[in-house]
Parts: structure tokens; sequence; C-alpha cells
């Protein structure tokens, strides 16, 4: 029951003693990125739902809006997983919203710091950013990528912009006991989205986003600032003035 020390190898079989049987986790010492290890497995049919890859290290791991990101052997927990929702397609908007708060609700039972969303779905410590997710439709599913910084120094850092649990205080660094603690909130969330409960009002309380001024950069487009105010059903951002934010990255200006 993570015993493991910070930076210890991921272990498939304590994973797999922590999570149900509709997860099946498989771990690489060292890949390219697990994003990509699963999309070809779900591209060759060889992917069922609630397969997970994690790896210790990947080499060419990418975050959202093909940012490059890496991170030192051990330091981060990284890892994909495929879902085939049964909710029609256009609700599947709100799925990386629902992996986030899931991993929102795991970190911050041991973390000191208030942990929040930034919107799509970025969860920040202190207004810095500790974990990242992206997402990408397939034909019949969803391929989720997550990286949190776990055990990080300052100095390991990407961005001055960003954190770790070990930074901000967090008595939770045992990445199999947060990969697995993970994967059981969201199985509980997801079967629940499923079967039609809102998530809205949950996402909504945590996200650092809502009631501030924001600019919404998207490559190629004018920037555009507003003030953030709700959220829909479909995880798109509404601004003040009725303008629908589907995609991009959103600046908080105070």
């Amino acid at each position: 029951m993570g015993t493991s020390a910070p930076r210890a190898p991921l272990d498939t079989a304590a994973i797999a003693s922590l999570t149900s049987q509709y997860w099946r986790v498989s771990v690489a010492d060292l890949t390219t990125s697990t994003q990509v290890d699963l999309a070809e497995l779900v591209k060759s049919n060889s992917a069922k739902t609630g397969d997970v890859i994690a790896t210790n290290f990947q080499s060419a791991g990418r975050g959202r809006l093909d940012r490059t990101f890496e991170a030192a052997p051990g330091s981060a927990l990284l890892f994909s997983f495929f879902i085939k929702p049964k909710r029609a397609r256009s609700d599947w908007g709100f799925i990386t919203h629902l992996a986030a708060l899931s991993m929102q609700e795991v970190i911050s039972q041991d973390n000191p710091l208030q942990v929040k969303l930034k919107w799509p779905n970025d969860i920040l410590i202190e207004e810095k950013k500790v974990a990242g997710l992206l997402a990408q439709a397939t034909d019949d599913g969803v391929i989720i990528g997550i990286g949190v910084n776990v055990a990080m120094t300052d100095e390991e850092l990407p961005v001055d912009t960003a954190t770790s649990l070990a930074i901000t205080g967090s008595n939770k660094l045992d990445r199999n006991l947060i990969l697995g603690e993970f994967l059981n909130r969201f199985e509980v969330n997801f079967n629940a989205w499923e079967s039609g409960i809102d998530f809205l009002d949950k996402y909504s309380a945590v996200c650092a986003t809502l009631g501030r001024q924001v600019q919404v950069e998207v490559s190629g487009r004018k920037n555009r600032a507003g003030k953030a105010l709700t959220i829909n059903r479909i995880g798109a951002l509404m601004l003040d003035d009725g303008f629908e934010v589907n995609v991009g990255d959103v600046v908080h200006l105070r």
C-alpha cells in the first residue's frame, strides 16, 4: 500500500493491488511518449477501455498545444489511459475536466495548500502549475494523458510558473499510490457521469479561473479578454460578453 520512496520505480504489481479489475496498467521504464504509445495501440485495435500506460521517463513528452514536456527520471507521474464512453460524443468534452477534478481530489487530500483547477485542465497550487492533462478523441473513445510534478526540486522545474508536490509540502509522494488512488477516483466519478450525474458544480467550486479577468490565447487568432463567468455542460468556458471558449490557453490577468 504505497510504501515506495520518492523516485522509486513504478511497480505494476503495487498499482494493480490498489485498483479494480477495470484497469490494466503497464509500466515502461523508458518511452518516447505514453500518449503516442497508447494511440498506436488504439489505432491497431489492440487497446481496450481501461488500458493504462505509465512510465518512469519519457523522452518526447507533449503537453497541450503540442508543447514539449520533460521531467527527470522518477520525478513526475506520467501516464495515459483509454476509455470508451457510452454517452453521446457531444458530451465528451467534459471528460478531461472530470479527470482533472479527480486528480485534484486525490492530491488535495495530503497537501497543506489549496489545490485548484485552471480551465481547461491544469492543476494549480498557489497559482503555480503542478499537473496538466491533454486528451485526444479516437473513433470510439478518448485517450487522456496526465503529468504530475511529484518529486521535482526547484532546479528541476521546467518553468518558474511550475511547482511540485514535494515543494508544496505534500505528504503523498508515492507515485504508485497517487496513480492507484487517481484511477479509483476517476472510475467512480466517470461511472457517475456516465449515469447522468452533473459534475459542473464540483468542478466550478475548485476552478480558479471563474470570476477572474482572463485573456484567451489561440494560435493564429487574435487574443480575447474578458471575465470568466461559467462553464457549460460540455466544458466550454463562458465569458461575460457571451463568448464561448472551447479551445485555447487562458491567462489569469487578476
